[in-house]
């Protein structure tokens, strides 16, 4: 793996001061990944949904200093400091160290704020740490205009992955790879590259509701579930067959085999916690609300000829995903009969989206 092409080699025309503010999405994985080596390598290739209205906005005001052997920075969430947020922050400008060496010529104030609950199991960290990632390649765009459009995305997913890995897949969209698979041309366990084969118009501007079964943080993070998978009686398994269903996703996607999809969608869903369940120690991140809007979903969908299916993050929240032909009768569905497992009734309309943007 080439991990040299991300090293800075130019010279670099330091300015004083610097402010970026990027707006970048979660993602919702179709073939999902569980279990990853160091540093933050994939078992298996996965697929995603990029979200378009699940985001994180960050500003990161960038103020020269003196050189030292420290990264200095500070966070504030949502309006207010969070020293509980430096550890995992500081983790990864350990690991981008090498790639981005200006980090340590500068003072960051890191300014973020999600349009969803934190810690619920919408892929905060993804949101997140794309986000940092993208402020970090604008300020480099800025010390060295020469690099590319093309670059800069490749490195920002590159980055962002070494901080949470289904952060390579936030950049771009509507569909993102990662993890390297013989079948999808470019993809790399380094970085996310954009599904590369034409999409049949079913799957354009996808539905995704996300219901918000509990907006409590979770009980085991994704941190801690990856690192079980290292002695998981089930794993080589799951990687061997997550990586079979990525082709089988990457026909699904071209043809517009929705009853496929939804099969597939639905299976990788539950093989997710069934992994989860069959750990040593086991944990459940379901609760009974989401077992009951699934059962909801089964029942919809076989009396109303549907193509409505559900998928499941590592979290307990539900997303009930759909073609936009169907948008009307599924939210009304929705509202009627599934809104009163959420946590106040409280669930996100989301669709597929675009990736990262620049905010003045």
């Amino acid at each position: 793996m080439n991990t040299d092409q991300f090293l800075v080699k130019s010279p670099l025309q330091y300015v004083d001061k610097a402010i970026f503010t990027w707006q970048t999405p979660s993602n919702i994985a179709l073939v999902k990944y569980w279990g990853k080596s160091n540093p933050q390598i994939p078992k298996n290739a996965s697929i995603s949904f990029t979200l378009q209205n699940c985001h994180t906005t960050t500003k990161i005001e960038f103020l020269k200093k003196n050189y030292s052997n420290e990264v200095d920075f500070e966070v504030f969430f949502e309006g207010k400091q969070k020293a509980e947020f430096k550890p995992k922050i500081a983790d990864f400008f350990k690991r981008i160290a090498t790639y981005c060496p200006y980090i340590f010529e500068y003072q960051m104030t890191i300014h973020s704020e999600n349009s969803f609950p934190h810690s619920s199991g919408i892929a905060s960290s993804a949101s997140g740490l794309s986000a940092i990632a993208m402020c970090l390649m604008s300020l480099e765009k800025q010390l060295n205009s020469e690099i590319s459009q093309d670059f800069i995305t490749k490195k920002a997913s590159f980055l962002a992955r070494l901080g949470s890995g289904s952060a390579s897949r936030s950049i771009e969209g509507p569909l993102v790879v990662w993890g390297n698979h013989p079948e999808i041309e470019g993809s790399s366990d380094l970085f996310g590259v954009k599904f590369p084969h034409r999409i049949h118009p079913i799957f354009e501007n996808y539905q995704d509701v996300i219901l918000l079964v509990d907006k409590g943080e979770k009980q085991v993070s994704s941190t801690v579930g990856h690192e079980l998978m290292h002695q998981h009686p089930y794993a080589e398994n799951r990687f061997h067959q997550a990586n079979q269903n990525l082709a089988k996703m990457s026909n699904i996607l071209q043809n517009g085999d929705v009853k496929n999809f939804i099969n597939l969608v639905e299976s990788e869903a539950l093989t997710l916690h069934a992994m989860m369940l069959t750990s040593n120690p086991y944990f459940i991140l379901m609760k009974p609300n989401t077992l009951e809007i699934i059962n909801k979903i089964w029942k919809y969908r076989s009396e109303n000829n549907s193509n409505i299916c559900f998928t499941l993050d590592a979290g307990a929240n539900v997303h009930v995903l759909f073609p936009e032909n169907e948008k009307e009768t599924v939210m009304q569905f929705i509202e009627n009969e599934l809104a009163s497992f959420c946590y106040k009734k409280e669930y996100i309309c989301d669709v597929s989206g675009f990736g990262a943007k620049q905010l003045s």
